[in-house]
């Protein structure tokens, strides 16, 4: 579970910025939306995470942050030498030459080889990344650490320097791969994604966990190609059979939702109650088309236990079935491996729904900085508060100012 966000000098958000969204065990938890950072750990964190405010607040660019590293840490090494980072820092002249820092902390386990074991001993990693952008963009600094049950310290498992030497821990096993990553690593490119280009055990398993997050943004909101959705179907039937499951709810006149050849591949299919033959996709409703672009982001989440970060969830899908979505995540038969949502949104109602600790607000100032608080940092905020009404009063900040 990602359980602590760090944010410095990335497009809107200028200063240093950090989501914690860790609490003690013993907090009032209704209906399972908290769950251990990792396995047996003593803090909690939330299964959603909401950011709220006004259009261009900056809510977009926090969930830039976290396709960003997972983006570099997957990716980096695959991309063309030439290719632009999806990266900028915060527009003004004092900051444009400066890095980029962020920053993640998440559960894992202690030992890497035993990663598929669900029994392994877990403990907390801290991965940070110093990034110039510019028309060479290069790495600053790159550093992995954990804190084992063991040691009473974060340990070092590699740190990059400037100029691209890696030095590394015992743990992390590099014997055999330093001569190998001097001589393909670029100034662009993550020690992890390239490592595991070579095969080195410990950085595949963190580029495997890096591809158990998915994104609908990156530098714009990805809006997945109808053809690649009915792929993404075919090629997981029991996601369309999770589907048919919740389709009927979503609109009202569909009976099942069916995959068959076509020429150029699957086609999908509508069965509708009353109609004598079954239609296809582009006779649908826009919001249910929209529903089942997004369906594979969060199926896969909860599948593995990984993290759905969906910029404008709320957009073209029904006030209902947002809430409906967020209870997927709190729902432990649904979600047994404590997979995340991070999702922006305008839609307010949904805070009704919604937990202080689950509650995220972005506001920008006039200089066009944006900072990020807690619901829970706001002062006097009671759990039986009515959330919404209250920050439609302009009670909790980041509302539009209108008129």
């Amino acid at each position: 579970m990602l359980y602590r966000l760090e944010i410095a000098n990335f497009y809107s958000l200028r200063d240093r910025q950090v989501i914690d969204l860790r609490s003690s065990a013993s907090s009032a938890d209704a209906g399972g939306r908290l769950a251990p950072i990792w396995a047996g750990a003593s803090e909690t964190a939330p299964k959603v995470v909401a950011l709220f405010g006004a259009n261009a607040s900056g809510k977009s660019n926090v969930l830039k942050a976290l396709a960003f590293i997972a983006w570099f840490v997957r990716d980096s090494f695959s991309a063309p030498r030439d290719t632009r980072m999806p990266l900028y820092p915060f527009n003004d002249p004092e900051m444009l030459d400066e890095p980029t820092y962020l920053a993640i902390e998440i559960g894992g386990v202690e030992d890497i080889t035993r990663i598929d074991d669900p029994e392994a001993a877990q403990c907390g990693y801290t991965y940070e990344l110093a990034i110039k952008a510019g028309s060479e963009t290069r790495v600053v600094s790159e550093r992995l650490s954990y804190r084992p049950s063991w040691s009473a310290r974060r340990i070092r498992l590699f740190e990059r320097s400037p100029n691209g030497d890696v030095i590394t821990g015992k743990a992390f096993g590099l014997t055999g791969y330093k001569q190998p990553l001097e001589k393909i690593l670029r100034p662009n490119a993550s020690v992890i994604a390239t490592l595991a280009q070579l095969d080195h055990p410990y950085s595949k398993a963190i580029w495997s966990l890096a591809n158990e997050v998915n994104c609908n943004i990156l530098i714009e909101k990805i809006d997945l190609a109808e053809g690649a959705m009915i792929g993404l179907f075919a090629k997981n039937p029991h996601w369309l059979a999770r589907a048919n499951r919740e389709i009927e709810r979503i609109d009202l006149g569909i009976e099942s939702f069916s995959l068959n050849p076509g020429d150029r591949g699957p086609e999908a299919s509508f069965t509708h109650h009353g109609l004598a033959l079954p239609m296809p996709l582009s006779n649908q409703s826009h919001g249910t088309r929209q529903f089942l672009k997004i369906f594979p982001y969060i199926a896969s989440a909860l599948d593995r236990g990984g993290l759905a970060v969906l910029d404008e969830l709320d957009a073209a899908i029904h006030p209902l079935i947002l809430p409906e979505i967020v209870r997927w995540f709190h729902d432990p038969l649904r979600n047994p491996k404590n997979a995340q949502l991070w999702m922006s949104c305008h839609n307010a109602s949904v805070l009704e729904d919604l937990t202080k600790e689950e509650v995220y607000f972005v506001e920008k100032d006039s200089r066009g900085l944006s900072s990020v608080y807690g619901l829970r940092d706001v002062q006097s905020v009671r759990r039986n508060d009515n959330y919404y009404k209250k920050y439609l009063g302009g009670a909790f900040g980041a509302v539009p100012q209108i008129g």
